[in-house]
Parts: structure tokens; sequence; C-alpha cells
């Protein structure tokens, strides 16, 4: 073989060897990514909720009429006389000319999309959610009686609101209707660390229709994390954290519990787990 030839395989073999090295690099690197991810998306489980905290609280000493808020919008709900409005913090920005206020709503705040973006998706059969961010209170206004009350009469962060959906929607083939509110929140500085956030313990609430009348679907001493649905019995299966050593957060080495709610009369959930 010609000297020139041997010269040009060695070559080809050199820079061979490199696209070897960094392919097997990349390899490792996207192995490495995809354990990163798996670790995040962990523990970032659906009980860390928000893990800007500090962004997504309120301070649990103020009274609610002193907190800066603006409303967004009126939820329409399938209950025609009955609307909502959702009441957002505010929050200082500083500009080239001074200071302003704007809401801390927008792109943090999301509605349930159904399967496909189909508009007659719900969340569970004739319920449709918010999802809160720095949402601090739902206003309940009736047509019909021209009267406005509130969810809440004290610093609290919404977590999740579940409340009529404004379509008719059926249950095996039968329409259903639903008659009142459900309301994850945070609304307690059950911790001691003057704001209430997602370290504090998050409570569940029934509303009725007028929301005149509150009740607490879990134990006081329980943290709620996340919910799934039953469709044969109609049920919302809620799981809980236990605040085993009262220092008012929910621990991740504290049991969990699993309660159910009957969705067609809720009442306080009975402990299933």
């Amino acid at each position: 073989m010609k000297p020139h030839l041997k010269s040009i395989q060695s070559v080809i073999k050199f820079f061979s060897g490199l696209l070897i090295i960094s392919n097997a690099l990349v390899s490792c690197s996207s192995n490495k990514s995809e354990q990163k991810e798996e670790q995040i998306r962990i523990t970032e489980a659906p009980d860390s909720i928000y893990s800007d905290s500090l962004n997504n609280s309120v301070n649990g000493n103020v009274a609610i009429n002193l907190l800066s808020t603006t409303p967004n919008s009126v939820i329409l709900t399938g209950l025609p006389e009955h609307r909502l409005v959702t009441i957002y913090k505010t929050k200082v920005v500083k500009t080239s000319s001074g200071k302003k206020y704007i809401a801390s709503y927008g792109s943090s705040e999301s509605y349930y999309v159904g399967e496909d973006d189909e508009e007659d998706s719900h969340f569970m059969p004739g319920i449709d959610i918010i999802y809160g961010y720095n949402l601090l209170n739902i206003a309940h206004y009736d047509l019909q009686t021209e009267k406005l009350n509130y969810f809440f009469d004290h610093p609290a962060l919404v977590k999740t609101l579940y409340y009529p959906c404004f379509e008719q929607d059926s249950l095996d083939n039968k329409p259903i209707t639903r008659n009142y509110y459900l309301v994850s929140v945070y609304d307690e500085d059950t911790n001691h660390d003057t704001l209430i956030n997602n370290k504090d313990l998050r409570r569940f609430y029934h509303f009725d229709a007028s929301c005149t009348s509150k009740t607490q679907i879990v134990p006081k001493d329980y943290s709620a994390i996340r919910s799934e649905y039953d469709s044969k019995n109609d049920v919302m299966y809620l799981f809980a954290r236990k605040d085993v050593n009262n220092n008012g957060t929910g621990d991740y080495d504290e049991p969990i519990h699993i309660f159910w709610l009957n969705l067609k009369s809720p009442a306080p959930a009975k402990q299933l787990y």
C-alpha cells in the first residue's frame, strides 16, 4: 500500500474515533439529562405545588381588606344566577418613571382544558376547575338577590377551585348539574412563619351554591396533596398527608392517607386508607 494512502486511512480512523467518542459523550449527557428530569419530576410531585413559595404567598398577619388585590374575570357557572369573580394579588414593579402596580396573574394562571381541547370536556362530570397562582379569594355574586359575598374573610391562597361547569354535562348518559363548589386552599399560617404559602397545610372545603355554608372535607390536621376520580361511583379520592408532629407543615416522612368524597352529596370525607 502506498504511504499516502496509509496516511489518509490513519486520518479517517482518527476522525472516526473522535466521532464515536463524541456520540458516546452526547448519549451519556442525554442519559444524565433524562435522569435529572426524572428526579425533578419526582421531587416536584403534586404535593409540592409551587417551588416559588415566596412569590405565591401572602402575609398571614394582614387583614384581607388591607391587601392589594384586583379582580380578573367573571366565571360562568352551571347555576345561571350564580357567578364567581377571581381576585388576585397585585405586586409593585419598579419602572424608570417610578413604581407601578400590576396584577400577578396571566401566564401563571391555568384553566383546565380537556383532551384535544374539546369544549365539552370537563375535569369531572359536571365540574370544571381553575388552578390558582396568587389567587387570594373568590367572590360570589347572585344575579337574583344582587348580593355579593366572599369565600374567605381572611388572607388565603386558593390552589384549586372546582365549580359547576357552564355547559350541560352528563354522567352515564344522564344530565348532571352540580350545585356546589370545592376548594383546596392555604388559609392559615399553620407553620407560624408569618406567611401563608405552600409550606403550610392545604385545606379542602365544600361550599354550597350560595357560598353561605362552608364544610371542611379533610380533617384539619391533614394537608391535601392530590385527587383522583372514580367514574363508576361518582367519587373523588383525596390523598392527604397527616401532620403527625404538629409542626404545621406536610413533611415528606409523614404518612399519606386516602379519603373518599361522594360527589352526589358532598360531606366530610371518609377515610379509605
